[in-house]
């Protein structure tokens, strides 16, 4: 297993998420150009995780179809009762 850890942050969760959706040709890569859904997310892996990083709601929907490509369920969701 291939992920990245960031000094401060811990693994990076937005790099397994683009490794994982160009594997599976949910996020197109061209050179150094990442796409999705024919808008570029940025040229370069780092400028792509931060365009993911500032885009929580691409990123959301490229991980919804990452995890439906694996037949994951999606993340639990906290219940707050009262």
């Amino acid at each position: 297993a291939e992920f990245d850890i960031m000094y401060g942050e811990g693994i990076s969760h937005e790099g397994d998420l683009l490794d994982l959706a160009v594997e599976r040709k949910i996020v197109e890569k061209s050179g150094t150009w990442f796409s999705y859904g024919g808008e570029r997310l940025g040229q370069g892996r780092e400028n792509c995780k931060n365009f993911l990083r500032a885009n929580p709601d691409t990123a959301a929907a490229i991980e919804e179809k990452v995890r439906a490509e694996l037949g994951l369920s999606a993340p639990a969701t906290e219940t707050v009762t009262a």
